[in-house]
């Protein structure tokens, strides 16, 4: 696809980057076939292909509108048109500096800017926490939509956090995260003790924090990159040895979404001249837990307890198998240790609308995804769904009675006591 950038963009690092992901598209239209929004909506508006047009229009001097804004939010970014694109087109990058530029040009309404102002703050803030316990004390008299973002209080909670204390040669770094702490306090502790019995020790670097994914898809892409630069100066003592616990091999994430946005730190930060060679090296060590699975396979093998849960369905983030293109490990590795793992007959590369912060700002498609996905999985028949992010494990519980957990959790009740 041919485009004359106007000279405001063409000597950017947007526009030049933005003019050789248009330069790819040959304008084949595969990616509507599985484009969530465009599935639901049928507008080519409100599908890759379309949105593509909308972002060169706008590049080559065309004036963006409430409508070019609202076509390009209604985008969850879940990649799947990465995907299925025959050309390699990085619609995911597109769609970023399309959403910065129309920002920039666009006022939003007083309410929508307060709504995206306080989920800026309130999610990577250190508050979030105690606030989320005052609302779990209030759930039974929240309104319905509220109370589907407040997860009851897990009961156990104190032995779900035990966290081990043995030492290993192998060492890795986790991201904690910034809600995955408050909402789903389990994931992690569950995450040490896997990896503890297959001979991994988990490290945490304190200073760490929001892995930059919350600011940068709500148009801030400054608040973004300072969270990136905070977490590597977290980390770097433990990625370069500097401290008496020696060298991480890997920074490793649970949460899928996180995980690929570390992976993105190089790109992100490529122009930063302070931070770009540290930024290669932290991407370079970035993995989804689901890459230690064959590790955590080989020392578990034949040593697990009969599960609690055994019959799973897995549902596939897209950000891990569009985002980090990993597919198919979860299942086939949980499968060789004794479950049963099934994915959907249909539809299981679509998004199940959740997509970090889109299930609030875009509640009404969210929750068309959400019902879909679920009745996609509803034949399995499954004594737990099962996935890898926080964001579509929360969301996906709202919708049904069947427990969805992090598979790590099921396969942590199964370690040999």
């Amino acid at each position: 696809m041919q485009t004359k950038l106007t000279a405001e963009f063409s000597g950017t690092r947007d526009g030049r980057e933005a003019e050789a992901i248009l330069r790819k598209c040959v304008h084949c239209g595969f990616c509507t076939a599985t484009c969530p929004t465009y599935q639901l909506l049928g507008d080519e508006l409100d599908g890759p292909r379309g949105r593509i047009y909308l972002i060169k229009q706008v590049l080559e001097g065309a004036a963006p509108t409430r409508k070019t804004q609202q076509h390009l939010d209604r985008c969850l970014t879940c990649r799947n048109c990465e995907t299925t694109c025959p050309s390699g087109v990085q619609y995911g990058n597109l769609v970023e500096i399309g959403r910065r530029i129309v920002d920039a040009r666009v006022e939003r309404p007083a309410a929508e800017q307060a709504l995206r102002g306080a989920l800026k703050a309130g999610l990577t803030s250190p508050l979030f926490g105690p606030a989320l316990k005052l609302g779990q004390l209030a759930r039974p008299f929240l309104p319905a939509a509220l109370k589907a973002k407040v997860p009851p209080r897990a009961a156990g909670a104190a032995q779900a956090r035990r966290w081990p204390t043995r030492t290993h040669k192998r060492k890795v770094l986790l991201l904690l995260g910034c809600v995955q702490p408050a909402l789903l306090p389990g994931i992690n502790p569950a995450t040490a003790r896997v990896l503890d019995a297959a001979g991994i020790q988990t490290l945490v670097a304190d200073g760490a924090g929001c892995c930059g994914a919350v600011r940068t898809h709500l148009d801030d892409q400054a608040g973004g990159l300072a969270d990136m630069r905070r977490n590597i100066d977290a980390w770097w003592p433990l990625v370069d040895g500097l401290t008496s616990e020696g060298k991480v091999e890997a920074i490793v994430s649970n949460a899928s979404a996180c995980g690929l946005q570390v992976k993105d730190y190089a790109h992100a930060l490529a122009h930063d001249a302070d931070y770009a060679d540290k930024a290669r090296r932290v991407s370079a060590l970035a993995r989804d837990l689901s890459e230690l699975l064959p590790d955590i396979v080989a020392a578990l093998k034949g040593r697990l307890r009969p599960p609690r849960q055994r019959k799973l369905a897995f549902h596939p983030p897209c950000t891990l198998q569009h985002g980090q293109q990993l597919r198919g490990g979860v299942e086939q590795q949980l499968t060789a240790l004794g479950f049963e793992v099934q994915l959907a007959a249909g539809e299981s590369h679509l998004c199940c609308g959740s997509a970090g912060t889109y299930s609030v700002l875009q509640p009404q498609l969210s929750m068309q995804l959400r019902d879909r996905k679920l009745a996609h999985l509803a034949p399995l028949q499954a004594q737990a769904i099962v996935s890898a992010n926080v964001g579509c494990i929360q969301h996906l519980q709202s919708g049904t009675a069947t427990p969805v957990r992090h598979w790590v959790e099921v396969l942590d009740e199964a370690l040999p006591l």
